[in-house]
Formats: structure tokens, sequence, C-alpha cells
């Protein structure tokens, strides 16, 4: 919601669905499809991961909201969700961010790249928090908004791992 932090309440219950959803699909994937699922999970963080968020912290500003969720999740590779959906751990976002630098998106004094999907599109998320999505697989292209916040994100991603049943 608009106004309104990431609740790490929220996203640990998005996990459980997202994580059970997961488990039929990857049980169902090979009849449906005639050939295997690669590996499609969303990792819960761990001691690693946060203190990667924590130096990812160190490294720059970056929304509350992707603090929380990086609290939360450490990552997600998502390979047979339409063309793929990947969700960056903090340390890969801290080493592109230093490889690239942030994406540069007019009005938002810092957006991190946090996400890219199978066709190289990247997800960066403002100091306004809403999510934005490249226009084609660069870090130097245009980026148009994709969802008014990272909920929002999440709650689109559900519903795309929901669909694949």
């Amino acid at each position: 919601m608009p106004g309104e932090g990431l609740d790490a309440e929220w996203v640990r219950s998005w996990w459980e669905q997202v994580d059970a959803t997961l488990a039929r699909l990857t049980r169902s994937f090979l009849s449906a499809h005639g050939f295997p699922p690669g590996h499609n999970a969303v990792t819960l963080a761990t001691h690693d991961s946060r203190r990667a968020t924590d130096a990812l912290v160190d490294l720059t500003p970056i929304p509350s909201d992707l603090a929380t969720l990086y609290w939360v999740i450490s990552e997600a590779a998502l390979p047979d969700v339409d063309s793929g959906y990947f969700i960056h751990s903090p340390a890969t976002a801290a080493e592109h961010l230093r490889e690239y630098g942030p994406a540069a998106i007019g009005g938002e004094s810092i957006a991190l790249v946090f996400a890219s999907d199978g066709g190289g599109h990247l997800f960066a998320i403002g100091d306004s928090g809403q999510v934005w999505k490249s226009t084609t697989a660069s870090w130097l292209d245009d980026f148009e908004v994709a969802t008014a916040s990272l909920q929002e994100f999440l709650e689109q991603l559900g519903q795309r791992i929901a669909k694949q049943l």
C-alpha cells in the first residue's frame, strides 16, 4: 500500500504461500510440460545473507522495503515461471551496484537493481518505493514503472507462479 512500508510478517506469509505453490508446480511440471523443471525456489534469509544486507546498507542507502525483504528472503530463482524471474541476493545486488552503479532513473535519488527476468530485463526499486523495469536487457536504457511498490511486485510474482499450475 502506498505510504505503508513492507511488513516482514507479510513477506514471511507470502513466502509460505509461494513455497507451497512451487511444491505443487514441481510435482506437476514434468507431466504438464514434458520435461523436468529447473530449480525453482525462494530462499529464506540466513545469517550470511543478513550480513550481506548490512554490507549493502553500508554501501548505499537502500529503500527500507528492500531491506525488509532481504531480512526475510535472501533470493529467488524461478526459471520456470513465465520466461523466468530472479530476485538477486543482497551480495549480488551489492556486486552489481559496485560494477554498474545505480540504475539511472529520473526522479529517484537512488534506484537499486534487485531482480531480473529470463529475458534480461532488470527490476530496480527507487527511494520512492516504486519498482521499475528496464525497457530492454540493459543497465543503460530506460526504465518504466512496473509496480507502485515492492509488495505489489511480490503479489504479481505470486500470481504468475500460481498461473503456472
